[in-house]
């Protein structure tokens, strides 16, 4: 790799390190900006300079940009319905004292896979205060496993913007990265969820906040789905594609069955047809209006924008990486240094993450670097590594990430707090979620 290219690189990414953790730009501004440090440093010329940008931009957004949307619309109408709240009524109903801290990581696992990780923490936090002040536990004990469960949904299971980015950037089967991102998601929640926190809640024995005691969703005397009505739409894209990939191995793509599952298993086709099922499910059939269940759908796309963009921006990024070479040298001097390439992966987005506090921006940067070699994998070995960069992205959490600001202030703990419990859970779910990663690898 020239030096030009690697001055480049480094140019490239400490621009939006500079820019994100120093000046506190935005990320697509900040993105977009260390886009264009690297082109002019590997030599673009100044009237190409954002060419590969836009490209990466446009292509990414078309992809998935239309599955981040259509997943917003579905998380939209299961909170306003009130569907979320009976998930988690419902098991909550059906659990123990004692198996509280793995019902919690349960209710976020389920919950977790068609909701974003914010969104998924506004929920839970009530559950989790009101579940410990009742059953008189630190609330970190109930806290952490439900943190875990959507951390572990966040960077490894799609149709989370991260995994659908890497997907895209590498090129991996999205129902093989699904079925192999609920697997190794298992092991991550309960070590570093109901098992670890059972740990901290001895060094941590915080109780539970008053002021987060209310709740959500619909009127009490709204209509509410039932708990499987719920559970359906949150199930359903997922047994679509994972459906598709089931055909696929089974070499059955030809048969007109086949035909059919692998059509309702595209990842566009299932999002779109859970799409249409919550609509009608979560808002026809619990006698909304057809005004009101467009201003939901509506409502969806205010608050994903900014992670459009930033998706967009990285997607452009990536391009750049790709299209000047960058990428390509980084892939030959990961391989001339005998990195297993899942380590490699996996450490890249490490030392992104840790330099940039945010986990997209890591899997980003991550899955363009590690493309060319992605290339070369044979598609179970792409799907790991798309994991293995998810597993990296979220890796210690600190003061230059926004997540750890938002579970401290929520949870009421200290700095010091936050790092022996929200910080040391990221760490560990990473770390097993490498290590499952490389054992799947030994075995498919």
């Amino acid at each position: 790799m020239s030096t030009q290219l690697i001055l480049a690189a480094i140019g490239g990414i400490a621009t939006i390190v500079v820019l994100i953790v120093w000046l506190k730009v935005h990320p697509f501004l900040s993105l977009m900006a260390g886009a264009g440090v690297m082109a002019i440093a590997a030599g673009v010329p100044y009237v190409d300079l954002f060419t590969s940008f836009t490209t990466g931009l446009g292509s990414t957004v078309a992809g998935v940009g239309l599955l981040i949307t259509l997943g917003a619309i579905i998380g939209t109408l299961l909170i306003s319905s009130g569907g979320a709240d009976v998930i988690v009524d419902t098991i909550m109903s059906k659990t123990p004292v004692k198996r509280l801290p793995w019902a919690m990581a349960l209710i976020a696992f389920v919950v977790g896979i068609p909701l974003f990780f914010e969104v998924g923490v506004v929920i839970l936090i009530p559950v989790v205060m009101f579940a410990a002040k009742r059953a008189k536990l630190p609330v970190v004990l109930l806290g952490i496993p439900a943190l875990a469960g959507l951390s572990a949904l966040h960077g490894l299971v799609p149709p989370h913007p991260g995994p659908l980015i890497a997907i895209d950037a590498l090129g991996a089967n999205l129902g093989l990265t699904l079925g192999f991102g609920l697997l190794v998601a298992i092991p991550c929640v309960i070590i570093s969820g109901p098992l670890l926190g059972k740990v901290m809640a001895r060094w941590v024995p915080i109780q539970a906040r008053d002021d987060f005691l209310g709740g959500g969703g619909p009127a009490a005397d709204d209509k509410r789905p039932s708990f499987l009505t719920a559970l359906t739409i949150v199930l359903l894209p997922v047994a679509l594609m994972l459906a598709r990939t089931l055909v696929e191995m089974l070499n059955m793509e030809e048969t007109g069955l086949g035909q059919a599952v692998v059509f309702i298993g595209t990842p566009l086709i299932a999002l779109t047809i859970t799409t249409v099922a919550a609509m009608v499910l979560l808002g026809f059939m619990l006698s909304k209006t057809r005004d009101q269940v467009n201003k939901l759908v509506g409502s969806a796309f205010g608050p994903i924008a900014g992670i459009l963009l930033i998706v967009g921006a990285g997607g452009g990024f990536k391009q750049t990486l790709v299209d000047s070479g960058i990428a390509d040298g980084i892939a030959q001097a990961l391989t001339d240094a005998a990195l297993p390439p899942l380590f490699a992966g996996w450490l890249v987005a490490v030392l992104i993450r840790l330099a940039t506090g945010s986990a997209t921006v890591a899997t980003i940067t991550a899955s363009g670097i590690m493309a060319p070699l992605a290339t070369s994998l044979p598609p179970t070995h792409a799907a790991l590594m798309v994991l293995a960069i998810g597993s990296g992205s979220v890796f210690l959490s600190h003061v230059n990430d926004a997540g750890f600001w938002m579970v401290k202030e929520y949870f009421g703990m200290t700095v010091g707090e936050t790092f022996k419990t929200w910080s040391l859970m990221e760490t560990v779910l990473s770390v097993v979620g490498l290590g499952s990663v490389m054992l799947l690898s030994l075995v498919v």
